[in-house]
């Protein structure tokens, strides 16, 4: 629901039982408590040039990660069988993570889509709530719900031990995700549920999966939760590939209509979706070879030449060459929805040609990047996302292409999420080292699971995440729900109302302002990123609890008016809300009533300015 409507709602009720819009205190109160909900539907993207905005036209960078097993025969995330989603997840959004990138199978969205989604299997979650309420015992004595065992108990019936479907369990992680301020996308992964059904080339031809059936299930997965924007976007395939001798059974990009041609399915397949949700995000990956053009007459499906090849690698989902002459075209305002979304490795994963030098930013472009996908960032066409990078801590050739790939995507505002949390992931390993969860039986809170995270690998990959320049604040994604707990994080409304233009935040390698869409011209070669912060001319805005001088009376969310966004943030404050977040200068804004105390009084002050009953001079304390 959108804010000014439910504040509509809110005031009509006030006015139903008042006969005026005369507000007090207690009015206030008794309105907010009955009518209090979250808007699940203001964070939604879109795109403009290379960039993504939000429904203001703030910028905004998807910095995240991975994490994967709804693709697999455990069809939910792993490591559910040994760690607590939720101490999992807070952890994330504690360690600055705004946005993670599910894989799922084809053959679960279906049957998903048709209600055949049987619980999910205990290999693949250990949840329990054990005993699942108060139990008295002959002598009297109380055993608490949850003194056996209390671990994903979220993911469990009412009987306290059989688990959810995996439909239920993802939107179990859609609520928790939202908790704490992260975002989500799915990737379909490939056609069937396996652990290794990445290797597959095609979207389509395995467990009864058609192009018709892959675009049927996206589009109802995107019609189901078309009102969350938790859930941003869709992935449509990951790594189509496949080398052009194969043929018919090779992902290609083209002009044609041909089933394997990727850029025509990936074209249906996002029209479909979008006519249900408009606002989701499309994310369009590579293929793995295109035509080189080097002899007239070559065709796809021919053999392979040792000197003078027909066709040009990349790494799997990586080739976006045919962008250049077969950009994909959808309807309507369809394309300000396109992300493409290529995959990028290092040596690790395989010795490519274009590591054999001593490799640095300008030969990576000059031989690989420039041609394959940057063109797309560097052009202006569309934004791009990174949808797989990492790998292997060398202290090597591997490592050193992962802080190039990670500077160039700071310092040109390349969005991505790294692969993976996961540790199982035999290319890569994970940011997740390994896990331990206790159950003491002492209380639900002494539980939980201690998370071993690999530190050098995370140090490398947290100087990509969105946060602020001085105070090191991650940055969200959600304009109520600050990303984490533990203060570490912002939401993006709070970011841009309190930091935006005082210390600014990492984009563009470094940009203190607006971030209203215009570009930052900066060169191909990346500043030096260290642990240092950059120098500014400005001064942070002060974070303790001192009144600020000049109060902006009114202006709760610091946007420079006051209207009924501001009203509803308040009241929704004085509610003890703990999903959104209040700046130091719009508590200061806030206090019209001047008694050093932010209360329903507050908010009626507010809403009989916005009815007219007083002017914006009356607004003001003691007036």
């Amino acid at each position: 629901m959108k804010a000014k409507h439910w504040l509509s709602l809110m005031m009509a009720a006030v006015v139903a039982a008042t006969g005026t819009l005369s507000l007090t205190g207690d009015t206030v109160k008794q309105s907010f408590s009955a009518a209090a909900a979250d808007d699940t539907n203001d964070d939604w993207l879109h795109a403009e040039g290379s960039r993504l905005f939000d429904k203001d036209g703030n910028e905004v960078w998807l910095t995240g990660a991975n994490w994967f097993g709804f693709n697999c025969s455990e069809r939910c995330p792993h490591y559910l069988y040994a760690a607590d989603c939720d101490d999992l997840l807070r952890e994330c959004s504690d360690r600055g993570i705004n946005i993670i990138r599910f894989p799922f199978s084809s053959e679960l969205l279906v049957e998903m889509m048709n209600g055949e989604d049987p619980p999910i299997s205990g290999g693949g979650l250990q949840a329990c709530y054990n005993p699942p309420t108060d139990v008295k015992g002959e002598d009297g004595t109380i055993t608490k719900a949850g003194t056996y065992g209390s671990i994903n108990k979220d993911f469990v019936e009412a009987d306290g031990k059989t688990h959810v479907n995996s439909k239920k369990g993802f939107e179990i992680i859609l609520s928790k995700l939202k908790k704490y301020g992260m975002k989500c996308f799915i990737d379909v992964h490939s056609p069937h549920a396996d652990n290794s059904g990445h290797n597959y080339n095609l979207w389509y031809g395995k467990a009864g999966v058609t192009t018709q059936v892959w675009i049927d299930s996206l589009v109802w997965m995107a019609n189901e939760y078309k009102n969350d924007d938790t859930l941003l976007g869709f992935d449509l395939e990951n790594e189509p590939h496949g080398k052009g001798q194969e043929g018919d059974e090779a992902a290609k990009w083209d002009g044609s209509t041909d089933e394997n041609n990727w850029a025509y399915a990936a074209t249906k397949c996002a029209n479909a979706i979008l006519k249900v949700n408009p606002n989701a995000l499309i994310l369009i990956e590579g293929v793995e070879q295109s035509m080189s053009g080097a002899m007239e007459g070559d065709y796809w499906g021919m053999g392979d030449r040792r000197d003078n090849s027909p066709y040009i690698g990349a790494w799997w989902g990586g080739n976006l060459r045919g962008v250049r002459e077969w950009p994909i075209k959808l309807d309507g305002t369809g394309n300000s929805q396109i992300v493409y979304s290529p995959h990028d490795y290092g040596p690790s994963v395989y010795a490519q040609t274009w590591f054999d030098k001593n490799f640095t930013t300008e030969t990576l472009l000059a031989d690989y990047w420039r041609d394959t996908w940057e063109f797309i960032n560097h052009e202006d066409i569309a934004p791009l996302l990174i949808g797989e990078w990492g790998g292997h801590m060398d202290g090597a050739e591997n490592q050193k292409w992962m802080t190039l790939l990670r500077d160039y995507m700071i310092n040109h505002h390349i969005n991505h999420t790294f692969w993976c949390l996961n540790t199982n992931s035999g290319d890569t390993g994970g940011l997740w080292a390994g896990f331990s969860y206790s159950i003491n039986g002492v209380s639900e809170k002494s539980n939980g699971t201690t998370i071993t995270w690999e530190e050098d690998k995370y140090a490398l990959f947290e100087k990509a995440l969105w946060q602020t320049q001085t105070t090191g604040k991650y940055i969200g994604l959600d304009h109520q729900h600050p990303l984490g707990i533990n203060g570490t994080g912002l939401s993006l409304s709070e970011f841009y109302s309190s930091y935006a233009n005082t210390e600014g935040s990492n984009l563009d390698g470094g940009t203190v302002g607006g971030n209203h869409g215009s570009h930052v011209v900066i060169s191909d070669t990346p500043k030096e990123t260290t642990t240092s912060q950059p120098e500014t001319t400005t001064t942070p805005q002060d974070t303790t609890a001192a009144p600020i001088p000049e109060a902006d009376w009114g202006d709760v969310d610091c946007n420079g008016s006051v209207d009924v966004a501001d009203a509803v943030l308040l009241a929704r404050f004085c509610a003890e809300d703990k999903e959104i977040t209040v700046s130091t200068k719009g508590k200061a804004n806030a206090d019209v009533t001047g008694d050093n105390n932010i209360d329903a009084d507050d908010t009626a002050k507010v809403l009989n300015f916005l009815a007219n009953l007083i002017t914006k001079e009356q607004l003001a304390p003691g007036k």
